[in-house]
């Protein structure tokens, strides 16, 4: 995978900051937050300011906040799998660069660059232990969204909703984009039908176009996973329709 300090240098020296404190690095928008704190990437900061508009369950928690008439996610990186009930938000250090919560950072500074239907990012943090290393990042709260989830746990799709699916992951493959974790939990969709990715942990910018179908596969499997164990409102023919739509809108590298 294509190197994000290399890649994104130029696009994000303009308006990004760093600020040191003590063991903690921060990297921010200052229009998003003008003196960014330590204390702020954590979700009890922002009850003890009365900003909480909600919560979600996963790894971890993952936060909602209002600050200065703005809603943003605050998220901390933790670990999955089995490695992740030793070392459960613990990862070696090898330098700031080449941290999750920096990647991540730059990934989706570029892809609003490119004008791709994902978060902004505001603020990220790497607090250094020794070895290892912590982190946590900011981004924009998509607004009247929903992930494809909960959607279709309600209710199905229409034709022309599964064809923007398709379109919109293809425009992320067209520039290369690829997402680590494909699956319907991180394709969110607002209240005009427009359809966003989120979560770009361990994604970068990859050449060539092989892992594009193993991609399309993951999600796949993820949709079939949610219908039997779930039930979700998807047939097969739904999936022909949205990789119909993806095929016609991918283009080759």
């Amino acid at each position: 995978m294509t190197s994000v300090s290399s890649t994104y240098e130029k696009a994000t020296r303009p308006s990004i900051q760093q600020k040191t404190v003590n063991s903690h690095v921060m990297l921010f928008y200052a229009e998003h937050f003008s003196a960014p704190i330590p204390k702020m990437f954590s979700g009890q900061y922002w009850h003890t300011q009365n900003t909480i508009i909600g919560q979600a369950k996963g790894r971890g928690t993952t936060y909602f906040f209002q600050h200065n008439k703005n809603e943003y996610v605050l998220r901390h990186y933790r670990r999955g799998g089995l490695i992740g009930k030793v070392l459960s938000d613990q990862y070696l250090y090898t330098g700031l660069e080449q941290s999750r919560a920096w990647r991540e950072f730059k990934l989706l500074q570029h892809m609003q660059k490119l004008g791709l239907s994902s978060p902004k990012p505001c603020a990220a943090m790497v607090t250094k232990h020794g070895f290892y290393y912590q982190a946590d990042i900011i981004s924009t709260k998509i607004p009247r969204a929903q992930d494809l989830h909960h959607i279709l746990l309600n209710s199905g799709l229409t034709t022309n909703v599964w064809q923007k699916i398709g379109q919109t992951i293809a425009e992320f493959h067209n520039h290369q984009v690829y997402h680590h974790d494909l699956n319907i939990h991180n394709i969110m969709l607002d209240d005009e039908h427009g359809v966003w990715l989120i979560d770009f942990d361990k994604c970068g910018i990859k050449p060539g176009d092989n892992w594009k179908k193993s991609n399309m596969a993951r999600l796949k499997r993820s949709f079939e996973k949610e219908q039997r164990l779930r039930s979700i409102h998807w047939k097969y023919a739904e999936w022909k329709t949205l990789i119909s739509a993806y095929n016609n809108a991918a283009k080759p590298n």
